[in-house]
């Protein structure tokens, strides 16, 4: 089942596990860093809250200027890599940020975790606790080590992007700025759940073990709509294309090698991604919130669109961060 096929049954359809060894350790520790190339780590955290060590990769400036922020990148459904980054290897993220003083992070999360924290660990999936590995235990360790300042921002593509709304208005001010590129951002009611339910499923998960069953509360606790005040004070970038196709969907563009599968259900899944979109801006306006929209005229959902995106919304993520250089 391919990346897109996967987001497609989520976009139109709507136990635990042994305990952890009492020999575990208590406290969320950097166990290594290892280089992977010019500015580029590997640093293996061991989170105590999901028992288990984590690969993050990072960039770090080419030339040094002092302490910096940590931005952080999430991508969408499931790294199909465990050891690289798909943003390293759909984009240019290595270069783009080789002249930028900032602290790019990298995690490689779960398939279909959804980055947060799971109410009960799922026999498939396993442990998810990524709210709490995002904001509590991962930016300290990454801040002591690659000399951070203590000034945080979040980025996210698809799956990626609704958390990254969804963390930061859960988290008040800890993320100074934010950006979201083709997302949905609503969880609360039936219709809203079949998304996040048909990509978990996909995975072989249960998404009643991430919040429950249908009326549970913790639907409504990670809606961004209902929790858009949370968002007040930080810089917030959201971007989504049409569905229509756009110059990468050509199918003479460099990897585009199922051009039927991009139109279709590329252009599908952004069309919904558009219509969340929209419902966000018209809520964030509502309540008067600021943040930057950008709705494209053309685009699919697929990473040469979020590439631009990338490089689009860094002017604005940099600033709120207090980026300079």
């Amino acid at each position: 089942m391919t990346f897109l096929s996967v987001a497609l049954v989520a976009l139109f359809f709507g136990t635990s596990l042994s305990a952890v060894a009492s020999a575990a350790p208590a406290v969320s520790t950097l166990e290594k860093v290892e280089s992977e190339g010019p500015n580029q780590f590997a640093a293996y955290i061991y989170s105590a809250s999901m028992a288990k060590t984590i690969k993050v990769q990072v960039l770090v400036p080419a030339v040094e200027r002092g302490s910096r922020p940590v931005l952080t990148m999430l991508s969408g459904l499931g790294e199909e890599d465990p050891n690289n980054s798909m943003w390293f290897r759909k984009t240019d993220a290595k270069d783009f940020f080789r002249d930028k003083n900032v602290t790019v992070a990298f995690p490689l999360a779960g398939n279909g975790s959804f980055y947060t924290d799971w109410q009960r660990d799922d026999p498939k999936l396993g442990r998810y606790r990524w709210e709490t590995f995002l904001t509590k235990e991962m930016p300290p360790l990454i801040d002591a080590r690659f000399n951070g300042n203590g000034i945080h921002g979040i980025a996210g593509l698809s799956m990626g992007a609704g958390s990254a709304l969804m963390l930061a208005a859960r988290k008040p001010g800890f993320f100074r700025s934010v950006g979201s590129y083709s997302g949905c951002y609503s969880t609360a009611d039936l219709l809203s759940q079949g998304i996040p339910r048909g990509v978990v499923a996909a995975f072989g998960g249960d998404a009643n073990n991430m919040w429950g069953p249908p009326n549970d509360p913790a639907w409504a606790a990670h809606d961004v709509l209902l929790r858009a005040d949370g968002l007040r004070g930080s810089t917030v970038y959201v971007s989504s294309g049409s569905g229509l196709p756009g110059p990468f969907d050509d199918p003479k563009y460099p990897g585009n090698d199922n051009p039927t599968d991009r139109y279709i259900i590329g252009g599908g899944i952004e069309a919904g991604a558009n219509f969340c979109t929209h419902r966000l801006a018209d809520t964030l306006a509502a309540r008067r919130i600021p943040a930057t929209f950008d709705f494209e005229g053309h685009g699919t959902h697929s990473w040469p669109y979020w590439q631009v995106q990338m490089k689009r919304s860094w002017p604005i993520l940099s600033r709120g961060m207090g980026v300079t250089g």
